[in-house]
């Protein structure tokens, strides 16, 4: 039988594991969700998560939304089988259709690709999914003749866009999050509309055993919170998820091994068109697409330089979140790529004073972040592991900033401008192109107009 990991976290050899399980998933009235999983017969995981359900869950709504819990099952175990990553997996519940397995198969692998490239594994983990039979499942919401919209917010410049965007088309709409950060809060606050917050709960042991030896890094997150998101939105009579999933996010870090190291896998188009294939099988009739899908993080980012509202609400710095959850409540690091990224975009669409404000310094009058900004280029590197943009957006900042009298006086762009622009072909880094639209999306005909109005211009 299976312990839990308090009960034996001394030491741990991930190789010594075989297979990994799942072993079941279950949501009560209240809402509560726990999730099991298990290494080999030797360790077990328990998550839980509380939904924002707004009357008792029941028995026909367990059997309505059970293809979407189970779809949460299986995404949200990648958080533990990457302790040991072994070679096998065990569904011990049924195995999923094929869509989902496919989904699957990338989000294990593929989606692992950062989590092995920095743990120097051989290869990237390569579990293989058992397809079981597909399943007749009814329709997860009410037919509707417009669509009523969840909007997941993290409380950056993304979601801010996002929300405007979907609030633009005049159908109802809420926010959902997992978790209750400041910038999300304050995000809401300044949207002015409801949101529904979902708490989630990792294996309190799970630290414990990354302490004793397990494998760690990053996951997949993003299709995590998507499969959340769906939940919810099904429980509370929502048709569509609206995700904030920018062009950005398809083009990878680094080439390692002959795959395309992606820290953004699970924002990409290829995950999102997996996932929506995945939420056919498992609940007909609920949407998911990314409405910013057609728009590169520059483009997102003049956008978001006209909503002056969120600008003091939001914040993108993840490295100030890992070193003191606290401190997110109204500090920037200053000094991790995010933040360089985030500023560089920014600038051509604002005011030096404005920015500085914003973020407390002035990043591109500091000449010791000169070699961070090159490296958003991937001069002198791979672009880094972070939720930031291609080079081609960075080097279509730098050449924007480097004609406006505002800022090429800036010591960083000064520096830029002299010492990375002159590496790449004049054709490299063009503005026009890198704000133009792209076709590539799945954004539905009825938003297409009002994405066009506020990213394409």
């Amino acid at each position: 039988m299976a312990t839990s990991v308090s009960q034996r976290c001394a030491s741990f050899d991930p190789a010594s594991f075989e297979s990994f399980r799942f072993a079941s998933r279950e949501i009560d009235e209240h809402g509560r969700v726990r999730l099991r999983y298990a290494l080999d017969d030797s360790i077990e995981f328990v998550e839980e998560l509380d939904l924002p359900v707004e009357t008792a869950v029941s028995t026909a709504d367990r059997e309505r939304v059970e293809g979407l819990l189970s779809l949460l099952h299986w995404v949200a175990g990648v958080s533990y089988f990457k302790t040991a990553a072994p070679h096998a997996v065990v569904c011990e519940t049924g195995a999923p259709p094929a869509a989902t397995a496919t989904l699957l198969d990338a989000l294990y692998s593929e989606g692992l690709g950062e989590f092995a490239y920095t743990n120097r594994l051989a290869a990237l983990p390569r579990p293989s999914f058992p397809i079981g039979p597909s399943v007749e499942r009814q329709s997860a919401v009410e037919g509707r003749s417009h669509p009523r919209m969840l909007v997941p917010v993290g409380g950056g410049k993304d979601s801010a866009v996002a929300l405007e965007l979907a609030r633009r088309s005049g159908h109802e709409l809420a926010l959902f999050s997992v978790g209750d950060a400041a910038p999300i809060a304050r995000t809401a606050a300044v949207a002015g509309l409801p949101r529904l917050v979902c708490t989630r709960r990792l294996d309190p042991g799970l630290a414990e055993l990354n302490r004793a030896g397990a494998l760690n890094g990053h996951i997949p997150i993003t299709a995590i919170v998507s499969c959340v998101a769906l939940l919810t939105a099904a429980l509370r009579g929502f048709s569509t998820v609206v995700m904030a999933n920018e062009r950005s996010a398809s083009t990878g870090n680094v080439s390692w091994e002959g795959i395309d190291v992606n820290h953004q896998f699970s924002k990409s188009l290829r995950a999102e068109r997996l996932l929506r294939a995945a939420v056919a099988e498992a609940a007909p009739g609920l949407g998911l697409f990314s409405v910013l899908r057609p728009a590169s993080e520059l483009a997102i980012a003049r956008a978001f330089a006209r909503m002056e509202q969120y600008h003091y609400a939001f914040t993108s710095c993840n490295a100030i979140f890992r070193l003191d959850p606290a401190l997110r409540a109204s500090s920037w690091c200053c000094d991790c790529p995010k933040c360089r990224f985030v500023f560089l975009v920014l600038a051509p669409f604002c005011e030096p004073g404005h920015l500085r404000e914003v973020f407390g310094c002035d990043l591109l009058d500091d000449e010791r972040q000169f070699a961070g900004f090159a490296l958003l280029t991937a001069t002198g590197g791979h672009k880094p592991f972070e939720c930031v943009g291609e080079e081609q957006e960075s080097l279509a900042a730098i050449r924007m900033l480097s004609t406006q009298a505002r800022w090429k006086g800036h010591g960083v762009v000064r520096r830029l401008v002299a010492e990375v622009l002159p590496l790449y072909e004049a054709s490299d880094g063009d503005p026009t192109r890198a704000l133009a639209l792209s076709d590539e999306h799945m954004v539905p005909q009825y938003l297409l107009g009002d994405v066009a109005a506020l990213l394409g211009a």
